[in-house]
């Protein structure tokens, strides 16, 4: 009788074993597929840092949204960073303190040109897509009498950070015009100190170089008499001879109250990477970004403006191989 009870006791031991064995609740490759299009889904790298730009700009404001599809697709530490934005974004990826920035596509020219603000010049970056145009934003009061950029010679104007992109192309447009810096008086402020700066009459005028709207103006507007400064298009188009990223273009009507349209300058806005991710990586990145530029455009308006048919169009940097697949893919029939 004891034999027979050891006896029973083992085979059902035996019979547990083998239930647990088959759990489909178990961890098991074989027994989940799912498992191995998971592992597909992962990225090499596991931090997507973005180099964006001032806390209200659209640059910040997209790629936060930017930050959190990649945190819930990859699973990856992905997060912004505020900067001075282009400048400091292009040295951020030279450093590898960054994976991924927004920048102008005049800094960027500079950085791999290795001229202007940028001494040497910077080899691991490499452009994911061509974005929305950046418009030089020129603010004055309607009180102040200035109403194209020759009517800033010998203003107080905010010209944005500090080596920044807005700074470069403001000091650009300002030097094709006859204009140096010994000509104004400068002072380096982002787009919501140069707003309040405005709004405390400290400043004449004020380039607010971002997408539009630009949070900054529109808050402005409410309680300042707001007068858009124009830029002529055939002056754009001269100095684009020499820079080729300057596009004449138009601030709609209505954007700021303005009654009509109102001249100006553009320079479209670039997403870049540094070179060395991975071709899987970045392809992933760039299809996700693709795939979700609905969401993006619900943050920020300027997002709406970024189109996969134009996203080759005006490329200043070296197309990275992952983005490179990307497009092929989309475009294969």
């Amino acid at each position: 009788m004891k034999k027979w009870t050891q006896l029973t006791l083992l085979t059902l031991a035996l019979a547990g074993v083998s239930a647990c064995s088959n759990d489909p609740g178990q961890n098991n490759t074989q027994a989940n597929p799912q498992s191995s299009a998971a592992a597909a889904d992962k990225l090499q790298t596991r931090f997507v840092s973005i180099a964006t730009g001032g806390a209200s700009g659209p640059y910040n404001v997209i790629g936060t949204s930017l930050a959190e599809l990649y945190n819930k697709t990859y699973g990856v530490n992905s997060k912004t960073q505020t900067t001075g934005a282009s400048v400091e974004n292009l040295n951020l990826l030279k450093q590898n303190k960054v994976e991924m920035a927004f920048v102008m596509s005049d800094s960027l020219t500079e950085a791999i040109q290795g001229t202007g603000s940028f001494k040497d010049k910077i080899g691991n970056v490499q452009q994911i897509a061509a974005l929305y145009p950046n418009y030089v934003q020129i603010v004055a009061s309607k009180k102040s009498g200035i109403r194209s950029i020759e009517d800033l010679k010998g203003k107080r104007i905010a010209v944005g950070a500090q080596n920044s992109g807005v700074e470069v192309n403001a000091r650009t447009l300002l030097n094709g015009f006859g204009i140096s810096y010994d000509d104004v008086k400068v002072d380096y402020l982002g787009y919501a100190e140069a707003a309040d700066a405005l709004k405390g009459g400290k400043l004449d005028a004020a380039f607010l170089t971002s997408g539009i709207p630009n949070s900054s103006l529109m808050e402005l507007q409410q309680s300042f008499d707001l007068q858009l400064v124009s830029i002529n298009a055939d002056k754009v188009k001269q100095i684009a001879q020499n820079q080729s990223y300057f596009l004449p273009m138009v601030i709609p009507k209505g954007t700021y109250g303005n009654a009509e349209d109102v001249q100006t300058a553009a320079i479209m806005n670039a997403l870049v990477v540094r070179s060395d991710l991975s071709e899987d990586d970045v392809y992933k990145l760039t299809k996700t970004f693709f795939d979700n530029l609905g969401n993006l455009a619900n943050a920020h308006q300027a997002a709406t403006d970024i189109t996969l048919e134009k996203a080759q169009q005006g490329l200043v940097a070296p197309l990275h191989p992952g983005a490179k697949r990307y497009y092929d893919e989309v475009a294969a029939p």
